[in-house]
């Protein structure tokens, strides 16, 4: 691999860990927008408890919907990315994160740890995620009761809908 070869994989080393920055602080923001200008228009979405969708206007409807209501406070924190390139235009990314909500009008406190493993593409000269899955790892939801004390509602696997506890 020439020094330019290499620079250039920095480079978009770097290009995608900010996309999947922009993406993950733009859910936490209730920004569908740019949520929206992260994802390819035919990107592939699968997350565990929610359907498939096989494009980004049906996801980012759902996201508006349950996601961008006053109330409704999300944290998604990712690390150990480790990305893989499959050419100089496409690429691979695993990703651990963990999801924290606090929902107020339904009382509830939600964290889960999840596994993200995405797929990443150049097109139009940026890069774009083209497929993102997740699968959760761990759950742990309370309900807050009127004085604002937290009673375990679930605690381990959790097989339902991100935020339905």
């Amino acid at each position: 691999m020439t020094l330019e070869e290499r620079l250039q994989r920095l480079e978009d080393d770097r290009a995608i860990r900010d996309l999947k920055a922009r993406y993950l602080r733009a859910c936490d923001s209730q920004d569908p927008a740019t949520v929206r200008d992260t994802l390819l228009p035919e990107a592939k979405i699968a997350f565990e408890g929610f359907p498939p969708f096989d494009s980004r206007e049906p996801f980012v409807a759902v996201y508006e919907q349950f996601g961008c209501q006053p109330g409704i406070f999300d944290i998604h924190h990712a690390a150990n990315g480790v990305i893989t390139f499959d050419g100089p235009d496409r690429a691979t990314g695993q990703w651990a994160l963990t999801f924290h909500n606090v929902n107020l009008a339904q009382r509830t406190l939600t964290q889960f740890g999840v596994e993200y493993d995405d797929v990443y593409v150049r097109e139009g000269g940026r890069w774009w995620i083209a497929e993102t899955r997740s699968r959760k790892k761990s759950a742990l939801v309370q309900s807050v009761d009127e004085d604002g004390n937290a009673r375990v509602v679930l605690m381990g696997e959790d097989k339902g809908a991100f935020g339905e506890g």
